[in-house]
């Protein structure tokens, strides 16, 4: 196998696209796990096809229609569960409902399901546009440098709500930040693995890094080596062997996701669960 897919634009785009794509939801993702937000990225992404199709509907890019109705919904969504107490599984399935119906209805309103609909769907990272790859990188470094920021409070958060209340760290604030950073993660994420696929690029590298036993930074260290390492083999394996790229890239995720089981059951990994290092990582 040599490189000469370096030399393309389009796999130059669409490596450099995966790779902090990949990064952004190993880190969000992690923070989404922890607080048993784990299908809320799914969620995300269905409402994200309802700003898509609204998109193409009124003509407009279609990636800004997705950035203010998906954050929009994880705002309102977020107020809502506060102000009426409804469950997050519940709050979860509307959102992704309705989101997917909202989509549906304006599809059937328009010229129906197209190509570049279907990109979004399905993923389409080797038909990435230089304005689709600067928008994403630009995206995408704005919520990892935000996080960056943020980390301390969002620790205190994830791992004891009422501790961090104690701290005086304005926790409603913090969460209605946090979930409009995962409404741009999904958005940012959506050419890579496509609508349907991005809950596996948040979760999977997160649930099996967690598996290995380590503390919150190794956790996190160990979650972007995976995400990285699946999305670049991924698209590379794609490329010779005329696979879709989300699909190798998933699966890849689910046999490293077995592999690790596999390893712990067999005692090569620490039985002890993630807990909360605040101490350790303030410092």
């Amino acid at each position: 196998m040599n490189l000469d897919i370096l030399s393309y634009g389009f796999m130059q785009r669409a490596l450099l696209t995966g790779v902090i794509v990949s990064i952004t939801c190993s880190i969000i993702g992690l923070f989404l796990v922890l607080k048993r937000y784990s299908l809320f990225g799914d969620a995300l992404s269905h409402v994200a096809f309802g700003g898509i199709a609204l998109g193409f509907f009124l003509n407009i890019y279609p990636i800004w229609t997705a950035f203010a109705v998906s954050v929009s919904a994880a705002l309102g969504m977020t107020k809502l569960r506060k102000s009426t107490k409804i469950s997050g599984d519940a709050a979860i399935a509307v959102l992704l409902s309705s989101g997917f119906a909202i989509g549906v209805l304006l599809i059937s309103a328009s010229h129906g399901f197209t190509i570049d609909l279907f990109s979004f769907l399905f993923g389409s990272i080797l038909l990435t546009s230089t304005q689709d790859t600067l928008t994403i990188l630009a995206v995408s470094c704005g919520v990892i440098v935000t996080l960056i920021v943020i980390r301390k409070p969002m620790i205190h958060f994830t791992f004891d709500e009422e501790q961090a209340k104690v701290h005086g760290i304005p926790i409603e604030k913090l969460n209605y930040l946090f979930v409009a950073l995962a409404a741009v993660t999904v958005i940012a994420t959506m050419r890579l693995v496509g609508i349907l696929l991005i809950s596996a690029l948040i979760v999977l590298p997160n649930i099996t890094s967690i598996m290995m036993g380590k503390g919150f930074k190794k956790t996190i260290i160990i979650s972007i080596s995976l995400s990285v390492t699946a999305v670049v083999a991924g698209i590379t394996t794609s490329y010779y062997f005329n696979l879709a790229p989300s699909g190798a890239i998933v699966m890849l995720m689910v046999a490293m996701f077995v592999g690790t089981l596999i390893a712990k059951h067999a005692g090569l990994f620490s039985t002890k669960i993630l807990t909360n290092e605040n101490n350790s990582l303030s410092t």
